[in-house]
């Protein structure tokens, strides 16, 4: 892919088979594929070999590159970007001609998707390890490992529905790290409110979609997906923020086990959230309590 296709970008011999609007859009197309092809080839495919007569050793590998895999999160945070200019040039004759060259049996978007796949089958590849791994030497390291993944794929999974919030005026970024974000119900009881406003909120719940950040919680209006693809990713709409300096929180309503209290400035405003589960509150309300103390 990088030499048959992004290589091809900067040919001069063929130049005139791409469109102006598609011409310097390189990184936007491929994102950061070359810096993870160079980090397995130079790096970590060197260190797996080196366990060849070792496999149960091979959580090593991935605990010592662990900061680098991080590579990953970057490219499928362009993924959208990259999908999107792909179908208004798919069927371009420079990506033809490439394809043919190549003699490639599938289009350059298959290959796109790699990297995405990859990194969501290594988790796969060291629960099946664990498996045959339990009471030998390296099982540890192995479990580290696969935590850890799980944990890059999080913040994957975390930055994708972050990059998808539309309306938010701030930079994003300033927020500090983004811990959680889900899909809640959610009631408000504002001090202030009309008396009429405050009964009629207590029955009919919201639906927001919350994002936990060290320096504010934010709720979002999801917007319905429509689409194929990453088009088929939701969006959504920034509608308020709490900073976390003004936050507490009761962590038990009375009558549903799935409910929790977010309250800001001593109470003035409360908000009744209520989780799909008993164990999403609790890692929540962790979560919450966390960034409080």
């Amino acid at each position: 892919v990088l030499q048959g296709y992004a290589a091809e970008m900067d040919n001069p011999l063929m130049a005139h088979l791409i469109p102006p609007e598609l011409q310097n859009k390189k990184d936007i197309l491929f994102g950061n594929m070359e810096e993870i092809y160079h980090f397995h080839n130079r790096i970590f495919l060197r260190e797996l070999e080196t366990y060849v007569e070792y496999p149960e050793l091979v959580g090593r590998c991935f605990l010592d590159q662990m900061e680098d895999f991080q590579i990953y999160e970057k490219y499928c945070q362009n993924k959208p970007r990259s999908e999107s200019l792909w179908r208004q040039f798919s069927d371009s004759v420079f990506f033809q001609e490439c394809q043919r060259k190549l003699d490639h049996k599938l289009s350059l978007d298959s290959y796109l998707l790699k990297p995405v796949q990859r990194i969501t089958k290594y988790q796969l590849l060291l629960k099946e390890m664990l498996k045959y791994s339990k009471n030998c030497e390296g099982a540890e390291d192995l479990q580290e490992a696969l935590t850890s993944i799980l944990g890059i794929l999080k913040a994957v999974n975390d930055s994708m529905h972050q990059i998808a919030i539309t309306g938010y005026d701030g930079n994003l970024n300033e927020l500090g790290k983004l811990l959680m974000q889900g899909s809640f119900n959610v009631w408000t009881d504002h001090k202030k409110g009309h008396t009429k406003v405050k009964d009629l909120a207590r029955f009919k719940p919201m639906q927001r979609h919350l994002f936990l950040h060290e320096k504010a919680v934010l709720f979002c209006k999801k917007r319905e997906e429509n689409g194929e693809g990453y088009e088929k990713a939701p969006s959504y709409s920034y509608k308020h923020s709490l900073n976390m300096a003004a936050v507490g929180i009761t962590e038990n309503v009375k009558g549903d086990a799935k409910k929790f209290e977010i309250w800001y400035n001593a109470r003035e405003e409360v908000y009744i959230v209520q989780a799909p589960t008993p164990e999403v509150k609790a890692t929540w309300v962790n979560e919450i309590r966390k960034v409080l103390t």
